[in-house]
Formats: structure tokens, sequence, C-alpha cells
């Protein structure tokens, strides 16, 4: 399993020499971009548009658009998700949608995306609540011609939040089993060290809200390190080393120099 650490701080691309994860929200302002030292992957921002907005008022052209200069500019991008629609009940309670009409916008972005770019690395989420809507929906992929199986990236969507609970570990392991390399978004410690094993990758931004609860590290002046690379990659080293034995334990040598 690759893990990408999730980070509001889009300047840590230039310097954290891990996997990083990051928002297309908190690069879309920014003039000037870093160069990657690691690769990285671009998350759409989805989660905070619909729960913002109830729909995505960002244009699909102007989100290419940022695909195609961050993979240019900053470069090492590994994949970018597509403009996804998540079905959490409390996401579909705002949109006034079903899931299944969440699942059709979904797939209809990606077919979108990639018949627009499709030098691009999009990839395609499989969205849904109970596990019956997964399968629909990856069923649905394959009705508009999508092999998933081929794709080296299969997001996985809306299960974050329940990761640890066995429906969640049932939805994993069964789209596993239908040979898909699946990326779990949002996947915690008790998520991956439940499932960790029939993802491709995953990623967290957990070490940013577990800081947020303690004092910071010895010798940091900031109220806590919930912004703090150093914290982030003690976090990291932790949590990869506290899994079971099936996970690729980190580089010895990915600690990058910085200022704490």
């Amino acid at each position: 399993m690759k893990f990408f650490l999730g980070t509001h701080q889009p300047q840590w691309l230039g310097t954290a020499n891990v996997p990083l994860f990051v928002s297309y929200r908190r690069l879309a302002a920014r003039r000037t971009l870093p160069r990657a030292i690691a690769p990285w992957a671009l998350d759409s921002g989805g989660f905070t548009e619909l729960s913002m907005h109830g729909s995505w008022r960002t244009p699909a052209h102007t989100y290419l658009v940022a695909v195609r200069r961050y993979r240019d500019e900053i470069g090492l991008m590994t994949w970018a998700a597509p403009m996804d629609w998540m079905c959490e009940p409390w996401i579909t309670g705002l949109t006034g949608l079903s899931v299944r009409e969440h699942q059709r916008r979904t797939i209809d972005n990606f077919l979108h995306l990639r018949t627009a770019a499709p030098d691009l690395p999009i990839i395609p989420v499989l969205q849904g609540w109970e596990l019956d809507d997964y399968l629909t929906c990856a069923d649905a992929y394959e009705r508009a011609g999508i092999d998933l199986t081929a794709e080296p990236v299969v997001g996985l969507g809306s299960v974050c939040r329940r990761q640890a609970t066995s429906q969640a570990a049932a939805i994993v392991t069964t789209l596993a089993e239908r040979d898909l390399n699946l990326h779990g978004f949002g996947f915690k410690t008790l998520g991956l060290r439940s499932c960790g094993y029939a993802l491709t990758s995953a990623d967290s931004l957990a070490w940013s809200y577990d800081a947020r609860r303690k004092p910071p590290l010895p010798g940091h002046s900031h109220k806590n390190c919930a912004n703090c690379l150093p914290y982030a990659l003690q976090w990291r080293t932790r949590t990869l080393n506290a899994l079971p034995p099936w996970h690729q334990p980190p580089l010895a040598n990915d600690t990058p120099n910085h200022a704490a």
C-alpha cells in the first residue's frame, strides 16, 4: 500500500520527501507553485464544495486547466481525482439528490474529463453508501465502457467517516476481490489496520486533528503542531510502523531537511 500524507500546506510539496495528498482548493489561489520533490496526488475538494454549496460550482474546464498546470509546474503528479459527488446521507440531504444521481454525475464527470483531457491522469471514483450501491456504480462504469480492472487507481469515496466499521471493511474487501486497485480517501489508523491490505493506496490528514489536541513538540513555539511538518512526518512514521506486516514500511531516508 502506498500512503499519501494529507496536507493543507501546499508548500510541503517542495520540502517533504514523502508522497503527499493536496486539495485543489489549497492550490487554486496560488500564483506561484512549488516544485515537487516526491510523488503526490490531487484531491478535487469535492466534499468541501458540496458541503458549502450543495453542488459543484467550479466549472470542469477550470478544473482541467488547473490540473494541467499542476502537472506541468509542480511535477510528479501521480493522479488527480475527478469532480465526484459524495454519497454520505448528510451530503445527499444538502443536494436533494439520490445516491443514484450522485453516482451518475460522478461517472459523467469522469467521462467528460477523460475525453476532454486524455493526457491528464484523472482517475475514476466509485461512490455509494451501501455495498450494493458501490457494486451498482462499478457496473455502471462497465456499461459506460470503462474497464475498472485496467485502471491503475480507482478511488473509493464516502467511506472515510465509517472506515472502522464492518460495513466499510466489507465494501473495501468485496471491491478488492474484483481486482480493483483501490485508493481509500481519508483513511485513518483504524481503517488502515482493518482493511488496508486490500488497498493499493490511501491518504490521511488525521495527523492535523491529532495535533490540535496535544501540546506542540519540544522546542516548537507554536500553540500546537496542526500545521507542522515535523509532527506530520513523525505521525506518519508511527502510523505506518504500527500497521500489520502487510504494509511497506517507510523508507529510512524519507525525512527531509526542514526547520521546526
